[in-house]
């Protein structure tokens, strides 16, 4: 390298050291002459700050962002003029001077679509946009709005383009006026010609495509494909389902994809325990549960349940079910049961009952209800009246309204149950206890109403609200005829089925924290109140009370289910006297 060459260099590394290194700063920005938007307006769109070093063109890129964005607002007549000011140490103050001017407005909207079908939608929608500032925002929602509708009627890659936009004044009233040509591309209808499903290695195919209510070649719709995952949660045979994917095949063919994950659906659940004999000559006895639940047998959506019970040495529940889906492959559910209790050394209860659930639509189903239910006192009580030996005919209907996104950890909708049941008792028995009296036969009529509330309040923070009522209407209540009151899946902090009456309430209100798609953690408080009205032929005295509970809980999925405990405490009771309540939510 010759000497001259050399002190090149150094001037080049110097120049360029000092120009840096003394590089003007903005210090301040100042804004003047806005109007209609604020500050914080301007200082967004100018995209600078304070600190920002001085370079060659950047007022003309201000002045462009800003005219811009005031054109997105309507403001075409805008102008914007600006100054730098050098203050010492090397920092400068920008004054941005800004002349809003006056909006343009839509005059006319025209349509040049291609399909005259369309016309009457298409202008019951652009026509309210006519005398209303030219904003950029206002356009797309409107534009989005009508390629929505295109979309659920098979047009899924239609597009709208503006083809011009016409600028005028208004000559009488100097008002700035525009018509706007628009031009709507249907390009081709498309239809759902094939079903591609990924990961179904148990659930039959045609499971999963009745539960999206899509019909083959059915026209493209994307409100029904974006409904699919709520659908198919629903079922509860996979974990959260995505979205679909559409698209053409080689062949020119609509196919929807469908990827799940399954998961596991039967689950056997059960313990037993030995309680040894409390006193000398008494006997020892078997306490536990067992629950075997099957809900989707080979694949089919078929399902069964199995429930034992034995809550102490005199108490014990069985319970069997069965539900046939889809019956002939319509959209009626067939449901078969039977249940029984014995209650102490007071009565045994037996019900047989079936109903058929007929699915109107994705959210709305109606059911009619039939049952037979025969309740017998135990032997060792003839001598005193307990209940009566009955016989009674159910029938009823329940309306269901579900609008969850889930059905273990919802995020957002509700759940809406509406039932009322009519029975006809006829009284057997006991004979002692019959006399010329006594009604033998009693018509009883019951109302119960269910309604849960979600929304998601902030990301993974769920508001859940629950209200739920029952009445009881006739002239005489068997304590077997009562609703049951208190626990896990009523009012938590309280023992199971503690209180009875022909007329509870109860509320729940949770705040849930999600630890994963379908476990969480939760606060709650609960309310309840029951009512057992007077009875003064059999010395019953009204009973009624309002209670309260609450607490803190853990709800996990698990592979026998979602699997929820809590602890709660009752009105007035002290830590020590919590309750821990354990559930399983594998529904049938």
């Amino acid at each position: 390298m010759t000497p001259l060459q050399l002190i090149k260099n150094i001037s080049v590394i110097i120049f360029l050291f000092f120009s840096t290194g003394f590089a003007q700063k903005l210090t301040s920005i100042e804004l003047t002459g806005n109007v209609e938007f604020g500050e914080s307006y301007y200082r967004n769109w100018a995209d600078v700050k304070s600190g920002t070093q001085i370079f060659r063109g950047i007022e003309d890129s201000i002045k462009n962002r800003i005219i811009k964005e005031l054109g997105n607002k309507g403001f075409y007549n805008c102008g914007i003029s600006s100054e730098i000011f050098n203050l010492d140490s090397g920092t400068v103050s920008l004054n941005i001077n800004i002349k809003e001017g006056t909006p343009t407005y839509i005059n006319k909207i025209f349509s040049l679509e291609s399909d005259s079908s369309d016309k009457d939608f298409i202008e019951s929608r652009i026509q309210f946009l006519e005398n209303k500032v030219l904003d950029k925002d206002q356009l797309e929602s409107t534009f989005s709005e009508l390629l929505d509708y295109y979309e659920n009627i098979g047009n899924p890659f239609a597009f709208v383009k503006i083809e011009s936009i016409y600028f005028f004044k208004d000559s009488t009233e100097e008002t700035n006026l525009a018509d706007v040509y628009l031009s709507f591309v249907k390009e081709y209808s498309s239809r759902i010609d094939k079903f591609s499903l990924l990961g179904n290695s148990k659930t039959k195919d045609y499971v999963i495509i009745r539960n999206t209510r899509i019909n083959p070649f059915e026209n493209y719709s994307q409100d029904k494909i974006e409904r699919v995952p709520k659908l198919l949660n629903r079922l509860r045979f996979f974990e959260p389902v995505s979205k679909p994917v559409y698209y053409l095949n080689s062949k020119n063919e609509g196919v929807l994809e469908i990827s799940v994950s399954e998961k596991e659906t039967n689950s056997f659940d059960g313990i037993v325990g030995y309680v040894p004999p409390s006193a000398k000559g008494a006997d020892g006895f078997f306490t536990g549960f067992v629950n075997i639940n099957l809900r989707n047998l080979f694949g089919t959506e078929r399902s069964a349940l199995f429930k034992w019970q034995k809550e102490n040495q005199n108490s014990q529940e069985l319970e069997i079910k069965y539900q046939e889906p889809w019956f002939l492959n319509y959209p009626f559910n067939i449901q078969l049961g039977l249940f029984q209790r014995k209650q102490d050394t007071t009565y045994v209860q037996r019900r047989f009952n079936g109903a058929i659930e007929f699915l109107a639509t994705e959210e709305i189903s109606a059911s009619l209800l039939g049952s037979v239910e025969t309740t017998i006192p135990s032997e060792s009580e003839t001598s005193q009246f307990s209940v009566y030996n009955s016989t009674s005919f159910i029938t009823g209907v329940n309306l269901k309204f579900d609008s969850r996104d889930d059905v273990y950890a919802p995020t957002e909708g509700m759940l809406f149950i509406n039932g009322y049941r009519f029975s006809s008792k006829t009284i057997n028995g006991p004979e002692k206890f019959i006399d010329n009296n006594t009604k033998t036969k009693i018509s009883l009529q019951s109302f119960e109403v269910d309604f849960n509330y979600f929304q998601e309040l902030l990301a993974r923070q769920i508001i859940a609200i629950g209200l739920h009522g029952r009445e009881l209407q006739g002239k005489l209540f068997e304590i077997s005829d009562l609703f049951k009151l208190g626990g896990t899946n009523s009012l938590r902090g309280y023992k199971e089925n503690q209180f009875l009456g022909n007329r509870i309430f109860f509320s729940n209100l949770e705040y849930r924290y999600l630890l994963s798609n379908r476990s969480y953690g939760f606060l709650f408080f609960d309310s309840g109140y029951y009512l057992r009205n007077q009875d003064k032929d059999r010395a019953i005295n009204k009973l009624e009370a309002f209670k309260l509970g609450y607490g803190l809980g853990l709800s996990l999925e698990t592979g026998l289910g979602v699997m929820t405990v809590s602890f709660a405490l009752g009105q007035g009771d002290s830590f020590s006297e919590g309750k821990i309540h354990f559930g399983l939510m594998n529904e049938f």
